[in-house]
């Protein structure tokens, strides 16, 4: 791996600072304590900083030392954590009761004060590198609402790039794609109302349990039969709650869940015909019918040529052999606001298997055994950790990227979404 020396003698220290990050997570728009400690170290190493946008994000303005000519880009860390309570004892562990970085935010935000500390001694380029520190990726629109509070009128810039750790991926390896590479994260919530009654006299009932049965089957025929099959989608019924007694037909049903498709087009198919099925088969039973679907995050969708930019930058850092094309996930992003704007990528860096954890573990041997007892390293689990040896990678990966979008041809300036992909 093509490491930048300077990185690696810093890694304690800014490993240092993602261990503090960890013992005291934040979630969405509460992340004074995180921006603070961001704001501070930028402003330490003479980067000026706006705060603000997005109500607790940090902005970092870094100016090459060549002008201010070759345009901006933008390289985003999240901040935020989740309300999960931590399962992990090690020494930095989660002190905030019910909060947890549990899906490496505190590693993405190390990653990229690492890179800002080195751009800020090295600033050859012609050009300006934003650093974005994003509030509220888990489920608050962070990076909508710093676009809201008005980020890209502020600071113009051709280009945003993000990236995310990955379980599962080597260290050493990375992945990206173009095109679709996280789903739109929506839900939805149906009230079937019917007339209840004793169990022991059904026909003076409308129930609204067998109604809901019929509504669920119903719903997969959209995926099978009414979009096209090469085209992805899911809808995932997670919840139904009725009735109080054994012996009572209840008056109603609540049914909840989600919904995860990779363009607007196919998403737009799913809620028309969810609600038309919700509609007409509640009435087929003398039923009524409430139905809501709220859209959160768009569908992330990569820019090709932004895509490409981002796998040579990998090939140059780690190698070819090392060079990934990521799996597209049905899991959402709100990296996606940002690259409705902007052309840009989405990409990820692996976080290992787990086995870094061992290091401050009370295990002893380094084998699949001990890993396994220490709890699975998955996103959004209790046990999860960012593998600290990403830092020095992740934030050469960065520095590496600058440092070629400022250096590369005209031909790479620009980029347009994949037909289609956007609506």
């Amino acid at each position: 791996m093509n490491v930048i020396e300077s990185l690696l003698a810093d890694a304690a220290t800014i490993t240092a600072l993602r261990r503090e990050i960890h013992s005291y997570p934040e979630l969405c728009y509460q992340e004074q304590r995180t921006s603070d400690l961001v704001a501070a170290k930028l402003t330490e190493w003479g980067i000026p900083i706006r705060r603000g946008l997005g109500r607790t994000s940090v902005v970092g303005i870094i100016e090459g030392s060549r002008g201010k000519t070759g345009g901006a880009i933008g390289l985003r860390a999240d901040m935020d954590a989740l309300p999960m309570a931590e399962s992990n004892t090690f020494a930095h562990a989660s002190r905030n009761p019910g909060r947890m970085h549990a899906c490496g935010h505190d590693g993405h935000t190390a990653m990229l004060l690492a890179a800002a500390q080195h751009l800020a001694k090295h600033r050859d380029f012609d050009g300006i590198v934003y650093l974005l520190f994003q509030p509220a990726e888990e489920g608050g629109g962070g990076a909508r609402e710093m676009i809201k509070d008005g980020l890209f009128a502020e600071f113009p810039m051709d280009a945003v790039f993000g990236m995310h750790n990955w379980p599962g991926i080597s260290v050493g390896q990375l992945a990206v794609c173009p095109g679709p590479c996280m789903a739109s994260s929506n839900e939805f919530f149906i009230t079937i109302r019917g007339r209840g009654s004793h169990a022991a006299l059904p026909h003076l009932a409308i129930d609204p349990v067998p109604i809901a049965c019929q509504m669920v089957q119903a719903f997969q025929t959209i995926i099978t039969r009414n979009k096209k099959p090469t085209d992805t989608g899911v809808i995932s019924v997670t919840t139904i709650h009725t009735g109080e007694a054994t012996n009572v037909v209840p008056d109603s049903c609540v049914i909840e869940g989600t919904v995860r498709t990779f363009t607007l087009p196919v998403l737009d198919l799913i809620e028309q015909r969810m609600k038309e099925i919700a509609k007409h088969t509640a009435a087929a039973f003398g039923a009524t019918v409430e139905f809501r679907f709220h859209r959160n995050y768009p569908p992330t969708v990569n820019h090709t040529a932004e895509a490409e930019f981002v796998a040579g930058v990998m090939r140059d850092t780690v190698g070819a052999e090392n060079t990934l094309a990521f799996e597209p996930s049905m899991t959402a992003e709100d990296f996606s606001y940002f690259l409705l704007e902007k052309p840009g990528a989405y990409f990820v860096i692996g976080n290992g298997d787990g086995k870094h954890r061992l290091a401050y573990s009370d295990a002893t041997a380094d084998d699949a055994s001990e890993t396994h007892n220490l709890g699975p390293c998955t996103l959004h689990n209790p046990h999860y950790d960012f593998n600290d040896d990403l830092i020095p990678l992740g934030g050469t990966l960065w520095i590496r990227l600058v440092d070629k979008w400022f250096h590369r041809a005209p031909t790479l300036l620009r980029s347009l979404p994949p037909e289609g992909a956007l609506g």
